[in-house]
């Protein structure tokens, strides 16, 4: 295992789920599509690697499976049988968490300039569940009941605590990480429908982008009250404090932005141009570029991390979702 680690970090790279592809394996020295390598049925989405590297698990929507996939080799070795829908993975001491719907058969994205929530009828649906995954049995050890359309998950920076986005019901759900057990629920503004989460670098406060109300909250860490809400362009999803803890990145998918804040004061800094339906991103292992996973352009956008210059587009990832990287980076699915 420690030899793989060592042979992942002299060659760093990217995985980016494709639902029609597969996963692209990107040469991160050379900014190129290495190779793609199928799970099986097609439409992997949410995707987290494991501590060492050697294992990417997938979320499949269409077989309703966790697959854990050899990253030396690009073969499926594990399937784990989740439930409907599941979407976002993350990985965390050991276990996957992933958010499945059980009332789902698979959710159609939103029209295009449609009223926020027009088409929605959340509160007939039942909620969404994690399924807490132990990634040395590949069991499921824990079903928890979140609220409706569970979308980001993220882990206090003590571990100990998971919150996770429910855009159905506009809520932030708290967990016991370990047990699943519930804490509490945020109640955040009606309509807004929040996706992205992250934690800050000290631990003190969440990011949280409310998509159909195009806004930034930031809560307090301790009791969850609202400390700030920003302004950002059209339908903000993935979000990311910077390495250095001074910028917060926000990608607008809605607008085709990256928009930069000030991580303290959350001043707009900056926005820069990028593809369509960018919901995903990262920075590279080095942080010296920023990598977004955009489904409608079927490419993934490279830009310069510190002046947001375009570097290139790296194509035929047709429907790209998620994207991290190993070593492991800073981004709107995991964090270092």
């Amino acid at each position: 295992m420690l030899a793989a680690g060592a042979a992942h970090a002299a060659a760093p790279v990217a995985y980016v789920t494709s639902e029609k592809a597969g996963i692209g394996v990107i040469d991160l020295d050379n900014l190129t599509l290495e190779k793609t390598f199928s799970i099986g049925a097609s439409g992997p989405r949410g995707l987290s690697l494991n501590e060492d590297g050697t294992r990417l698990v997938v979320a499949d929507k269409n077989t309703g499976e966790l697959a854990a996939v050899d990253t030396r080799t690009g073969k499926v070795v594990e399937h784990v049988k989740v439930g409907k829908n599941p979407e976002y993975v993350r990985v965390h001491n050991g276990y996957a968490y992933v958010t499945y719907e059980p009332g789902e058969t698979g959710k159609p994205e939103g029209k295009p300039g449609g009223k926020p929530g027009a088409d929605d009828d959340d509160a007939t649906k039942p909620p969404a569940e994690i399924a807490i995954v132990d990634m040395k049995s590949w069991r499921v050890i824990h079903r928890v009941v979140s609220g409706h359309e569970t979308e980001g998950v993220e882990f206090s920076r003590d571990g100990k605590q998971m919150l996770v986005t429910n855009e159905g019901d506009d809520t932030v759900s708290v967990y016991e990480a370990r047990s699943g057990k519930p804490i509490t629920v945020v109640k955040l503004a009606a309509g807004g429908r929040p996706r992205g989460i992250k934690a800050s670098p000290d631990g003190k406060e969440y990011a949280v982008t409310l998509e159909s109300l195009s806004k930034l909250v930031v809560l307090d860490a301790k009791d969850f009250h609202v400390v700030k809400t920003v302004d950002t362009k059209l339908g903000p999803y993935g979000v990311v404090y910077g390495p250095s803890g001074n910028r917060l990145f926000v990608a607008a998918g809605r607008d085709k932005t990256l928009q930069v804040f000030d991580a303290h004061t959350y001043d707009h800094l900056a926005d820069a141009p990028i593809g369509q339906r960018c919901w995903h991103f990262s920075f590279t292992p080095d942080d010296s570029k920023l990598m977004f996973a955009c489904g409608r352009s079927d490419a993934v956008y490279v830009l310069d991390a510190k002046t947001y210059a375009p570097i290139k587009q790296i194509g035929d990832l047709p429907l790209a979702w998620g994207i991290v990287t190993y070593p492991p980076s800073d981004g709107s699915i995991e964090s270092r």
